[in-house]
């Protein structure tokens, strides 16, 4: 649904979320510019569009350009653009419970079979009868009858691949009879597994592409700094010279390994401050998802130190004498952040500086903290991106991948689309992306996940620090 805008007290003059969209990135346009055919898209798109060219045309009409024209930006569409993102902020209601008088509270689960949603006092009164443990409950949206089937009134847990909808159980003993029908939940999983396929492929894609255009470039640059190579050399009558070739393929061969070494340079700095332009975007926009996150006493491993506010971990020498509950790690020096997510999006940013070995991501709820286990991967429960041997990168993917990083993270930001299957980390000094794990599939509850690691005899004694955003 496109969201409005009006200027003036005035129903005439709306904008949609449309009309002040990018048609390059496809969002509401930041810092906008207008070409000479009065066409408008974001400064970064449009610039990193025209730096991968030989030619300047608009990307939207195909007009073409003699000399690449200065473009400033328009500040009347920024500000009527970053009033439109404000206003599509404030205007995201909350969901309130259905059973709450005065003061509604802000709801958090819904039941399909009852029709209703709850606020977490009114969650706890329903799931302690009896009779309603066993009905459908998911987390508070709005439009609950969008997720109820409205002939039989009975929740959606259910998918025809036939039509390709979503139906009720007593859906598939009439209408959907003798029709593959699936579990919702299942086909769920499979196409975010497919989905994580295809973005994987694409990104392949991207990679093929971005080479593909490095060596057009290195080829345009070496005819521009050597223009004496694309041309037909004079022919003369040269027998009477006598020629050193093991001199001339000596001297060729350094020149062109110089010149190869300088274009090389030169592509590497360009391609590395466009990427970085990018990253730096994503990175602002995600980062409007920041959440604030303190380190829970009671997940803490014995050896694990935390300051009074819950912000600093280090490892300690001794172990603390704690009651062991069933919450804390054991045999690992990890701790577990709060709050807990099992929907929507978060991010946040831990200080590494100063540290030669930590561990950074999310866990399941249900993950071990008792034994000891071989692998912290996804199947574990485990979302992580590691540091080892002071410049060891590695995410624990499966199979587990080594990061080769240009620069040691002093500030790392975890990011979490919990809906998409998304956990991604960034470098957040320098607007960097580390790694990815994309087309996951959360079951639970998930939760910050902080390991210092061992002190190693006061080598790795710096403190992970939860920093403010």
């Amino acid at each position: 649904m496109d969201t409005a805008i009006e200027f003036a007290g005035e129903s005439s003059s709306l904008l949609t979320e449309e009309q002040l969209q990018c048609s390059i990135c496809l969002e509401v346009f930041t810092d906008p510019v207008t070409t000479p055919c009065g066409h408008n898209f974001c400064n970064s798109c449009f610039t990193q569009s025209w730096d991968t060219s030989q030619y300047y045309f608009c990307p939207y009409c195909k007009e073409k350009f003699t000399k690449r024209p200065e473009l400033k930006i328009n500040i009347t569409l920024r500000e009527v653009a970053d009033h439109l993102k404000k206003k599509t902020v404030s205007d995201k209601s909350q969901v309130l419970c259905d059973f709450c008088t005065g003061v509604k509270q802000e709801a958090l689960k819904s039941c399909l079979d009852c029709g209703v949603t709850f606020c977490s006092s009114h969650l706890d009164l329903h799931n302690n009868v009896p009779k309603y443990k066993k009905h459908k409950v998911i987390n508070a949206v709005e439009n609950l009858e969008k997720y109820i089937c409205q002939k039989h009134e009975r929740p959606l847990e259910m998918f025809c691949r036939d039509d390709q909808k979503c139906v009720c159980r007593f859906c598939t003993v009439t209408d959907h009879k003798n029709h593959n029908v699936i579990p919702l939940e299942e086909e769920s999983g499979e196409r975010k597994i497919l989905l994580g396929k295809t973005q994987k492929e694409l990104q392949q894609m991207i990679q093929e592409r971005l080479k593909k255009i490095q060596e057009i470039n290195h080829s345009v640059e070496l005819s521009k700094i050597y223009p004496s190579l694309c041309i037909a050399p004079h022919t003369k009558n040269w027998t009477e010279i006598r020629i050193n070739t093991e001199l001339s393929v000596e001297a060729l061969r350094t020149t062109l390994s110089h010149l190869q070494k300088t274009l090389n340079e030169k592509l590497s700095v360009t391609l590395n401050k466009k990427l970085k332009e990018k990253v730096s975007t994503e990175l602002k926009r995600i980062q409007q998802y920041a959440v604030d996150v303190t380190l829970d006493p009671d997940t803490a491993n014995l050896y694990l130190i935390l300051s009074d506010d819950g912000k600093q971990v280090t490892c300690g020498d001794t172990k603390q004498d704690l009651p062991d509950t069933p919450k804390r790690f054991t045999f690992y020096a990890n701790v577990l952040g709060n709050p807990g997510f099992s929907s929507g999006r978060f991010y946040y940013e831990v200080q590494v500086s100063g540290k030669t070995e930590w561990s950074l991501g999310v866990v399941r709820e249900s993950v071990n903290r008792k034994g000891k286990f071989e692998t912290f991967k996804p199947q574990d429960g485990f979302w992580t991106v590691i540091l080892r041997n002071g410049n060891e990168y590695t995410a624990r993917d499966d199979p587990c991948i080594s990061l080769s990083l240009r620069e040691k993270p002093e500030k790392v930001g975890v990011f979490v689309d919990y809906d998409e299957g998304l956990v991604s980390f960034y470098d957040a000094e320098v607007m960097s992306h580390i790694y990815s794990f994309t087309g996951q599939s959360f079951t639970e509850k998930l939760y910050p996940y902080f390991s210092p690691c061992l002190n190693d005899e006061g080598k790795n004694s710096a403190p992970l620090i939860i920093s403010r955003v």
